[in-house]
């Protein structure tokens, strides 16, 4: 394809453009302008070559991928030039300079083909001819031309996806967001063959509206077809398959080979280094503020892994590792002193300017984060027990008068401790604590005795503790706050073997509420929390024989990283326990005597709830100033 059948893509104005070219090549050829080599050049044929009248062959339509129709010109020549543009629910096709037989001059129905087309227009148009595509529905167009063919493609336009739905149109999309990643250019169609490399570089200056030097070596050919590609995208694809480079300046852009953009970079890297050595060197003396001086010094000697050259401390020179670095130059030197918190730099007037420069970056003050916790424990418990005594004597009467007994008691179910020869004792005595109350009945009669003693006891208790913990540490350094006490116990060592004495040692344990935060200010104002909240208590003592008493710890501990709004709270952990528990011991059989059976037997029943809740609410202190 030459290069006019490449300007027939553009819209109609294209034409008048390169009349415009060719008015200026002749202007320019005859006043003996150097520029009129390039020009000539990028445009070889175009004023040559005046518009042909040619004549359509053919008119096709087919359905192609993705339910798209596809409108395919044939001409019986070269140099056609369409122009497509979309009018209403209607695409049209100019062809000022091509015929339409009368054969051709008809309607065709389409819609049977299942694209956005619907119908087909040809008819004649002034000196050439009209094409008019009817769709239905949202639509997109593509056109492009090849030798004496001309194809139009009008696609459905698919509907937006889901957020987070994958698709093959989603994963397209993505692999051109990656692709075009970086290019900020207004997208371009070229569809060239065979056309040189200064043609598609002057097309581009176009697009960009910046000014494109080329060197002379810029040479060749090349074929490509782009749709909807951003321009300097197309631009560096263009540049790489011909072993091209650019260099910008404003709105400049130098083209060239890229062994001659290295050459000319090193002449300048060489000629630099050169002044840099004569340069007188000066000494300044930087005062570190709000960091160490030590610490910034060895950043700066270690910024790439490669040391001091051996060197360490605040005397290290520079001749190994920081010339290789780039803040200093070949000559430069930095000494760290930790008495004053100050740099000693000595190098050329430009490379401690840039020095200041980079401290200035990295000594300021940092932001500090004020974290407030709070630790919520509540519980809700509840008891209660049932139990019953019952005891029977019977004693019989002889001739005598004298009162022998006879069976004495009917046996003991339970434990008797109170001498009284109860039959069954059960009291309420199993999830409660305090003593219970009890009723009691006694009955007497002529050799026969009755107890009975119902008792009876219910707790409930409700409490809730309540931590508020509190710490102020700077961005990215950790702060850690303890409240609490240790305790002691004994703990027993020796004794093994060889008559031995055990010995005992007391040991400490800690019991404590603890906050361990690490807090990172993010760019847009939120708070990075990697945490750890921490509150033991003591449960109970456990008694060791002859050797005192151990202590049970009850320990909840949260571990955490969570992103956190500036004064937001939020709930980083929560542990909930529900118990609930019932209890019968009875007298088998008589335990299950209805209504009777309750003095066989006794109950109980307890339900305890725990609710552990852990706040924090992070509030960023501004200290550093805004840069």
């Amino acid at each position: 394809m030459t290069f006019s059948k490449a300007l027939s893509l553009r819209p109609a104005r294209r034409q008048a453009m390169v009349h415009a070219r060719a008015l200026g090549v002749a202007l320019a050829l005859a006043c003996g302008s150097p520029f009129a080599a390039f020009a000539a050049d990028a445009v070889p044929s175009v004023a040559a070559q005046p518009a042909a009248t040619v004549a359509i062959t053919k008119v096709d339509f087919k359905r192609g991928d993705d339910g798209a129709g596809r409108l395919v010109l044939q001409f019986d020549g070269q140099g056609a030039s369409p122009d497509l543009r979309t009018q209403g629910n209607s695409v049209v096709v100019d062809m000022g300079n091509a015929t339409l037989p009368g054969e051709l001059q008809r309607p065709l129905n389409v819609v049977d083909f299942a694209t956005p087309v619907q119908r087909i227009d040809a008819r004649p148009s002034g000196h050439g001819s009209q094409l008019v595509l009817s769709t239905q529905g949202a639509f997109e167009s593509l056109a492009y031309q090849s030798g004496n063919e001309y194809v139009v493609e009008i696609s459905p336009r698919q509907e937006q996806a889901a957020t987070g739905a994958v698709t093959a149109r989603t994963v397209a999309q993505a692999a051109a967001t990656v692709a075009a990643r970086g290019y900020s250019g207004r997208p371009v169609t070229f569809n060239f063959q065979d056309v040189p490399v200064r043609t598609v570089l002057q097309l581009i200056a176009e697009e960009s509206n910046l000014n494109v030097v080329a060197s002379d070596t810029v040479q060749g050919s090349v074929t490509l077809r782009l749709v909807n590609v951003p321009w300097d995208q197309a631009l560096d694809i263009v540049l790489r398959a011909k072993g091209l480079d650019k260099r910008r300046d404003g709105g400049v852009i130098w083209v060239a080979p890229q062994p001659e953009l290295a050459k000319f970079e090193q002449q300048k890297e060489d000629a630099r280094i050169a002044l840099e050595e004569r340069e007188g060197l000066v000494t300044e003396y930087i005062q570190i503020n709000y960091h160490n001086a030590e610490a910034i010094f060895k950043a700066l000697t270690e910024a790439k892994g490669i040391g001091n050259n051996g060197n360490s401390g605040s005397g290290g020179g520079a001749n190994g590792g920081q010339r290789e670095n780039g803040f200093l130059s070949q000559r430069g030197m930095i000494v760290a002193d930790e008495r004053t918190n100050t740099l000693m730099v000595s190098d050329i007037p430009k490379k401690i300017a840039q020095m200041r420069e980079l401290i200035a970056v990295i000594d300021r003050p940092v932001d500090q984060v004020l974290i407030e916790g709070r630790i919520v424990i509540a519980t809700d418990t509840f008891a209660r027990d049932l139990g019953a005594k019952f005891g029977v004597n019977v004693n019989n009467m002889n001739a005598a008068g004298r009162g022998d007994a006879y069976g004495g008691s009917l046996g003991t179910i339970g434990n008797t401790t109170d001498g009284r020869g109860l039959n069954v004792n059960l009291p309420a005595k199993t999830f409660t604590e305090s003593p219970a109350g009890a009723i009691a009945y006694t009955l007497l009669r002529g050799g026969f005795s009755l107890d009975v003693e119902l008792s009876a006891m219910q707790e409930e208790g409700r409490g809730e503790v309540v931590s508020n913990p509190r710490i102020v540490t700077a961005n990215q350094r950790e702060g850690v706050i303890k409240q609490g006490k240790e305790i002691g116990y004994v703990t027993i060592s020796g004794g093994g073997g060889a008559g031995g004495a055990p010995t005992a040692n007391v040991q400490f344990k800690e019991v404590l509420l603890e906050l361990k935060v690490t807090p990172t200010i993010t760019q847009d104002n939120r708070v990075f929390l990697n945490m750890n909240v921490k509150k033991d208590e003591v449960d109970r003592m456990l008694e060791v024989t002859d050797y005192g008493t151990v202590p049970v710890i009850n320990r909840r501990e949260v571990n955490t990283a969570v992103l956190v709004d500036d004064g937001q709270t939020v709930v980083i952990g929560g542990v909930y326990e529900f118990n609930d528990r019932s209890s019968v011991a009875k007298v088998p059989f008589l335990g299950d005597v209805p209504f009777l059976g309750n003095l066989f037997k006794k109950r109980g029943r307890s339900k305890d709830k725990a609710e552990l809740l852990v706040f924090v609410t992070p509030k960023i202190l501004r200290v550093a100033k805004p840069h």
